[in-house]
């Protein structure tokens, strides 16, 4: 009998716990941590659902989970070694799951339905354009969180990261910096022009890519359009005075993928404290006249601030993911502490065709 009533009879209820907010929800069998938790209300942070952009990245801290897709397709060794997970991929195992995610910023406004118009395209290299919409009313963000767009005839909405630092009173006109997907429609018909006076759905703010308080040293690295985040973190820390030193490392393939370098002297001149600025060039022609860092960006972290105490220092990093999870490993290594590392890891539906 009771190993028929194992088979037949009712199955135990599994639950997660989500720190810091406290929220405890049930997870029904076959259902993923995220998809239970955005069911009951639970404000879990998450974007592509599908297990590549990182957002709904948590900390196991008690329970067992199995993972749908593999946790490594996306988070470093260094994460998954310190006991992190993917919500999106996960299913719980246990009675009780308890998890931890990293907080949004204390001042981050709720996302909002807004209406907006294309008002300005500009080109900053052959494939990154910068764009800037014209909203309804006016939004409110946090510095390096990102808006969902959205417009006709397409299904799934394009996420990307505010370009510039927010006002107080609220920004009426938003920039973002895009980066041509090959056979990408969105940005295949934005780079033909297609798109003038064009009317989007925006949804936003998102996301939990902010700058941390404290007066550590940060380095920060950015690779293509993932500058436009970290362009909207440092103007706005230049705006408010923050005094703590910085070293700034841009990753491009050649000079002509540089970009904004008015815009990053201006924040270099503006900075309360010390400030580098140093562009890595991974593809540069040896014949050149480049006589700056050449390789991978990720192998200048301890040239752009040679005398930092690693232990204490903070690391900002935005870009795609191979730079990203490069970045984690390099950081590490020279001492850095992982829950000081924040991420915003750029993805698309190249990214995406690559998981199984």
């Amino acid at each position: 009998m009771g190993f028929l009533k194992s088979l037949f009879g009712p199955k135990e209820a599994k639950f997660v716990e989500v720190a810091p907010f406290g929220a405890r929800y049930e997870v029904p069998s076959g259902e993923t941590m995220l998809e239970a938790a955005l069911k009951n209300g639970v404000p879990f942070p998450h974007n592509c659902t599908v297990g590549t952009c990182g957002s709904c990245k948590c900390k196991l801290k008690t329970g067992r989970v199995s993972a749908l897709t593999d946790f490594g397709y996306t988070l470093s060794q260094q994460e998954i070694a310190a006991g992190f997970i993917l919500a999106c991929q996960a299913i719980v195992k246990d009675p009780l799951t308890q998890v931890e995610v990293e907080s949004a910023s204390s001042d981050a406004p709720k996302p909002e339905q807004f209406t907006a118009k294309l008002v300005a395209t500009e080109d900053l290299t052959h494939d990154i354009k910068k764009i800037t919409l014209e909203l309804d009313r006016p939004i409110h963000f946090v510095a390096g969180q990102y808006a969902n767009l959205k417009y006709p005839n397409v299904k799934r909405a394009r996420n990307y990261s505010f370009a510039d630092a927010p006002d107080r009173d609220g920004r009426q006109q938003i920039s973002f910096y895009i980066r041509k997907v090959p056979n990408g429609v969105f940005t295949e018909a934005l780079f033909k022009g297609e798109m003038a006076e064009m009317t989007f759905d925006v949804d936003a703010p998102h996301g939990n890519f902010h700058l941390h308080p404290g007066n550590t040293p940060m380095i920060c690295i950015a690779g293509g359009s993932g500058l436009a985040p970290l362009m909207s973190v440092l103007e706005k820390a230049r705006k408010d005075r923050v005094k703590r030193p910085c070293a700034f490392l841009f990753g491009a393939r050649t000079q002509a993928d540089l970009y904004c370098l008015d815009q990053i002297k201006q924040i270099e001149q503006g900075w309360a404290d010390s400030f580098v600025f140093l562009p890595v060039l991974s593809h540069e022609p040896a014949d050149s006249s480049w006589t700056g860092a050449r390789g991978l960006v990720t192998q200048f972290i301890t040239d752009a601030m040679p005398n930092a105490n690693w232990a204490e220092a903070e690391g900002y990093m935005c870009g795609p993911p191979g730079m990203i999870d490069a970045g984690i490993s390099s950081m590490t290594e020279v001492g850095m502490n992982l829950d000081k590392i924040f991420y915003d890891k750029f993805t698309d539906e190249s990214h995406i065709a690559k998981m199984p």
